[in-house]
């Protein structure tokens, strides 16, 4: 992992956190809400795993965008299934 890489990690890792704590959500908590196992969810806010982030990242950056307009969709979280 680069430098870059782990950068990116800790700010999008500690973002997390921050948002599920505000909720009052453990890492277990969140897990049973998603399809996330609550390790991945540690890996993730601990920066130590998840290169599909940085990638997407990287990819914004070669479009010269930010990284939520790839993800700016409508998202039918309700009809998923």
């Amino acid at each position: 992992m680069t430098e870059k890489e782990k950068k990116r990690l800790v700010k999008i890792g500690d973002n997390l956190r921050k948002i599920r704590e505000s909720m009052e959500y453990s890492q277990e908590d969140l897990a049973s809400r998603c399809t996330v196992e609550r390790a991945k969810i540690s890996k993730i806010e601990n920066a130590t795993a998840n290169h599909y982030i940085t990638t997407l990242i990287e990819i914004a950056y070669g479009l010269n965008i930010h990284p939520k307009n790839l993800l700016d969709v409508n998202f039918d979280f309700e009809n998923e299934d």
